[in-house]
């Protein structure tokens, strides 16, 4: 993310180290470092440990960056992570990222908790890192000051005019990973013709009704390896495939099996924009549409569908004109 502060965070600390993935198995280097002792993790919760208490600084301390739907989801779904002693603070005043809105008073950037917790735990020397972090919001806040819909880009189609224009070459996608590698259900739509790609992954047998359940499938959906999924999928895709999803969650799926979509464009941030209010789940707004969507083949495939409809919608001005 542009206004990210995990890298600033990691920037300003030479000892630190990052790590960019959607789970810490599978990172041999990160493995060992969870399993040394005295390793704690930095994430609020019942079960959390005052930083203030704590006798001496951790050996390691780990920090989960991310917005705070997707952190929740990766700290739940790893058991390196989940099974880590936490650590917790009450910050002194609220968050100074004014570019943002966070959840909850208490709630801080990336770089406003380690700061805030190395300085608790090892002295004030660590308070100067955020002048890069508050320089970033200042400049942020500065630009939106000067800038007005008159100003921006005259002559430039409007992002929604640009949508329409790249209809053609638009390529709807969703993946779920869940809780069993690799990837497990990925589908996609092109948008001009209607052609669709549907791959369901084998897990191993054991897991299957497990699979089967969390994905929401039903009989007679037949998984397929790997290798033929892959080698299908690089026969769909085409050069000039514009991708469109609902988050980032579908694209960082992709990525993490290295399948790169093409300037993936994410149409819920476009409908935050121009609806200007907050969005939930796509399958909520087709609902709200009055879309009807299929169950049992899949929670991708349905999302899919839901994420047609109000793609639709948006493109022949029902959705804007509704105001849902």
């Amino acid at each position: 993310m542009p206004v990210s502060t995990c890298r600033l965070a990691h920037i300003s600390l030479p000892n630190s180290q990052m790590f960019v993935s959607m789970r810490p198995e599978g990172i041999p280097e990160l493995e060992k470092m969870l399993g040394e002792p005295d390793t704690f993790l930095l994430f609020p919760g019942l079960d959390s440990v005052d930083v203030a208490e704590l006798p001496q600084p951790p050996r390691n301390l780990l920090v989960v960056d991310g917005t705070w739907i997707d952190a929740r989801k990766l700290v739940e779904r790893s058991p390196l992570l989940s099974g880590l002693p936490r650590l917790g603070f009450c910050p002194p005043q609220p968050s100074n990222y004014r570019i943002r809105r966070e959840p909850a008073e208490h709630c801080l950037s990336t770089i406003e908790a380690v700061a805030y917790v190395l300085s608790v735990l090892e002295g004030e020397q660590f308070s100067p890192m955020l002048g890069a972090f508050t320089r970033m919001v200042d400049q942020q806040l500065a630009f939106i000051a000067t800038r007005s819909p008159s100003s921006r880009h005259p002559g430039r189609p409007s992002p929604l005019d640009r949508l329409r224009r790249d209809q053609d070459n638009l390529l709807l996608f969703f993946a779920e990973a869940g809780e069993i590698p690799p990837l497990l259900q990925w589908v996609a739509l092109r948008l001009s013709t209607g052609e669709r790609f549907e791959s369901l992954l084998r897990p191993p047998r054991h897991l299957w009704a497990r699979a089967s359940e969390h994905l929401d499938i039903s009989p007679p959906l037949e998984p397929e390896s790997w290798d033929h999924a892959r080698a299908r999928w690089a026969e769909f895709v085409r050069p000039t495939d514009i991708g469109l999803t609902w988050g980032l969650h579908p694209t960082e799926v992709l990525r993490y099996q290295g399948l790169e979509m093409t300037e993936p464009q994410d149409l819920k941030r476009f409908l935050r924009n121009l609806l200007n209010r907050p969005l939930g789940g796509v399958e909520g707004l087709a609902t709200e549409l009055g879309l009807a969507l299929p169950q049992g083949r899949g929670r991708p495939f349905r999302r899919l569908v839901a994420l047609e409809g109000v793609l639709r919608a948006t493109l022949d001005g029902r959705l804007r004109a509704a105001k849902l």
